[in-house]
């Protein structure tokens, strides 16, 4: 089950609080957006359940699975979830075929099975014509495909993504975020998705986290967001 779960979670640098305790559980298949301005601790949040960074307090789970605890940490690298960064970090040394593959062969993975699986993603990315060629010669919207690809392609059922659209102009925004959705539904995968950006998380979320200074303000659907904010602050946001 592609479940996450935070009990209680807190995050503090020094005697900076940056999370004050984040209670929540994201059903497996769903689409969560967590949605504030800068500094607010979503993409905080986002690197905990990723394993980046360890919660001062609480713990979260990943299905039953315990990966972030009191006494119990469970690195990235064995925590099977995609992750998609604000910034693509596509490897500019490999081609398309060898970014896409990178996960399945740091697993050690049969070769038969990494041509397969690789060459399934890459169509899904409309990537087929670009298995030899090397980041630079892409766009932008290309690296974040092999972005993507790349998060997918282990079949972990759980993706974070961080911003990931933030690069882009406002045309290819649009159809990203459409890709995405469709991604989402094809693969029944839970996606827990970081922006400031109120049309990316009204469009894409099954249900949005509105934070603001490390506290959520609200939680909702899109419709519930808009129609019905719960206080000043998430009035003034989305407004």
């Amino acid at each position: 089950m592609a479940t996450i779960t935070l009990k209680n979670v807190t995050k503090s640098f020094g005697n900076s609080r940056i999370i004050e305790k984040f209670d929540a559980e994201f059903a497996d298949g769903e689409f969560i957006t967590l949605l504030g301005p800068s500094g607010c601790g979503k993409t905080t949040t986002l690197r905990m359940i990723a394993g980046f960074e360890k919660p001062t307090t609480g713990e979260i789970f990943i299905g039953d699975k315990k990966v972030s605890g009191e006494d119990t940490f469970v690195p990235p690298e064995n925590r099977n979830i995609g992750m998609v960064f604000q910034s693509y970090a596509v490897w500019p040394h490999m081609n398309v075929f060898d970014n896409v593959a990178y996960p399945l062969k740091i697993r050690k993975r049969p070769k038969a099975e990494i041509q397969e699986k690789v060459r399934n993603i890459l169509e899904e990315m409309g990537l087929s014509d670009y298995e030899k060629t090397m980041p630079s010669k892409l766009s932008g919207g290309q690296q974040q495909r092999v972005a993507l690809g790349r998060a997918l392609v282990s079949e972990s059922g759980i993706l974070l993504c961080d911003e990931p659209l933030s690069n882009l102009d406002a045309r290819l925004r649009k159809k990203m975020r459409r890709e995405i959705k469709e991604i989402q539904k094809k693969y029944a995968i839970t996606i827990v998705y970081v922006t400031h950006d109120l049309t990316e998380a009204v469009d894409m979320s099954d249900r949005i986290f509105v934070l603001n200074e490390g506290v959520v303000q609200q939680v909702g659907t899109p419709k519930e967001i808009l129609e019905t904010p719960a206080n000043d602050f998430v009035r003034e946001f989305i407004f």
